[in-house]
């Protein structure tokens, strides 16, 4: 350990807070490094991974971080945090996509990745109770080998935390099914602002009639407490699958089609998933398992990284000025679906792609067999792995998912997807389909003549795409939450809660040290310059 002074903590007696710190949770469990620092500098916010082509390598460093093993533990430092007007910054894997876990006042990082236990499995009472560290997918080898699931699956299950998908509203692939990870929270153990361990009363059972203050703390990415553990609904895992690829004629059709599927009678299908006609074409959506694994970053990766260095000067120049491109694009019309039913009995799971199979047809599309079903679900965790080399080629890329009623999504997806696409390639897939709605998910892809042209395109495409939504009507976010990247749209879309946020800020954070910067209290795009 080093003791190096802060770098935003000016009223702290820096000396005597180390020391607490390293009472509070060993000597083994602090670190002011440098190289340290710097890897916690940042999370994935892509507009993160902008700054490192113009060199921002630490963007955001905490002045120290915190490797904390218990619930005491944690404790003690947000005590001693509070003590001294030291920020505290909760950390998962860093895989958040919105730059939530960057310490944009300094402070400590406290990483919870050491809080891993797996403390029981109940499948008597149907719930399971780990603590917040926990990678996702060890959460979910450890629950499948007692023949039991979550049923959350996000993209990210691979590095991403428990904790993390709860202070984020995380959304799996299956949430038309299972719901998002607040559906199925049974009780959280929580450590508030003023350093006390708090448990949440059992709550969100059907007809429980009762409070369910987890959803106080679930989407808070760490403002009002930091998550320990939680007790979470499991399901057994059901014993048969069965998907279906579809092609539709239209938008339109495709987004009928998906509304029927989900409103019809019997279970809703796991998963179902409308890719607007860019994308379908874009992606090579027609029954090949390739050029489907490949994908739309697939697709401008190879281009991007390609032998032909004529290609590739001419795709960067398309990517610069993508209009023609994308209006191209809004001239294909056909699009694909694809949907997987699950059940324990098989008729049950006939039924539900029986049932979608003549909704897809009676709207004039043309079932296909479960290829498509299965080439998705095989390589359905891949994106992610596949952005690096973009960046590193010279364009940017990001996701955006938003969500409205089933009347409002048509109209939100064309005033997205006009926002963004002056800035680089757009295409969309809707998927975490409900009853009442459904959400958007925009992919675009950009470039610039150089890192700070491409951070500058970049800026304005998100702001111009949340002004859109919140002209729309939409939710600006469906499963990444707020961070950095969302908070100056909460005003447009949220702006009376801003007084209950600060009374329940007040409340449970009374000395404003849990996160700051977040939420309704985030800086605008260009918050590193302001430090």
């Amino acid at each position: 350990m080093t003791t190096g002074g802060p770098s935003a903590s000016p009223g702290a007696d820096w000396a005597s807070f180390l020391e607490g710190l390293a009472a509070a949770v060993g000597p083994e469990g602090i670190s002011t490094d440098e190289p340290e620092r710097t890897a916690y500098a940042r999370d994935l916010w892509p507009r993160t991974l902008i700054g490192l082509q113009r060199g921002d390598v630490a963007p955001a460093p905490p002045d120290v971080i915190v490797w904390p093993r218990t619930p005491a533990q944690v404790a003690a430092v947000i005590r001693l945090c509070g003590a001294h007007g030291v920020p505290v910054v909760p950390y998962g894997a860093g895989s958040g996509v919105c730059g939530a876990a960057m310490a944009v006042s300094g402070g400590v990082m406290l990483d919870l990745k050491r809080m891993r236990r797996l403390r029981q499995v109940a499948p008597e009472r149907g719930v399971v109770e780990a603590e917040a560290g926990i990678i996702g997918q060890h959460l979910e080898d450890a629950l499948q080998a007692t023949g039991l699931t979550l049923g959350h699956f996000p993209s990210s299950i691979w590095c991403s935390t428990l904790g993390g998908w709860l202070a984020t509203r995380s959304g799996g692939q299956c949430s038309s099914r299972y719901g998002k990870i607040e559906d199925m929270c049974v009780s959280l153990e929580v450590v508030t602002g003023d350093g006390e361990i708090r448990t949440t009363p059992p709550a969100g059972a059907p007809g429980s009639g009762v409070l369910d203050f987890n959803r106080l703390f679930i989407g808070s990415e760490g403002a009002f407490g930091v998550i320990t553990a939680a007790t979470l609904r499991v399901s057994r895992i059901l014993a048969h699958r069965q998907g279906l690829g579809a092609s539709l004629p239209t938008l339109e059709a495709g987004i009928k089609a998906m509304r029927r599927i989900m409103q019809r009678d019997g279970e809703p299908p796991s998963v179902l998933r409308l890719y607007d006609p860019f994308d379908s074409l874009f992606a090579g959506h027609d029954g090949g398992g390739e050029s489907r694994r490949s994908g739309p970053l697939g697709a401008v990766r190879q281009a991007l990284l390609g032998p032909s260095a004529a290609r590739d000067a001419a795709l960067r120049l398309a990517l610069q000025r993508p209009g023609p491109i994308n209006t191209l694009g809004g001239l294909a019309r056909r699009c694909r679906l694809i949907a997987i039913y699950e059940g324990d009995r098989f008729e049950a799971v006939e039924r539900g792609v029986e049932g979608a199979s003549r909704i897809i047809t009676e709207g004039g599309g043309e079932v296909e067999g479960p290829g498509p079903a299965e080439a998705w679900l095989a390589h359905r965790h891949d994106t992610g792995f596949k952005q690096s080399e973009l960046y590193a080629a010279g364009a940017f890329v990001d996701t955006l998912e938003v969500a409205t009623t089933w009347a409002g999504l048509r109209p939100l997806y064309a005033a997205v997807r006009k926002a963004l696409s002056p800035y680089g390639l757009v295409m969309a897939h809707f998927s975490h389909a409900y009853r009442e709605g459904c959400s958007i998910y925009f992919t675009f892809i950009g470039s610039g003549e150089d890192a700070e042209a491409r951070g500058a395109r970049y800026d304005e495409a998100w702001a111009e795409a949340l002004a859109a939504t919140a002209a729309a009507g939409g939710c600006i976010a469906h499963h990444h939450g707020v961070g950095l990247a969302r908070g100056v749209a909460l005003q447009a879309t949220q702006g009376p809660a801003e007084r209950w946020f600060a009374a329940l800020k007040r409340a449970l954070d009374p000395h404003g040290v849990l996160n700051p910067g977040k939420l309704f209290d985030a800086p605008g795009p260009r918050w590193e310059e302001t430090r």
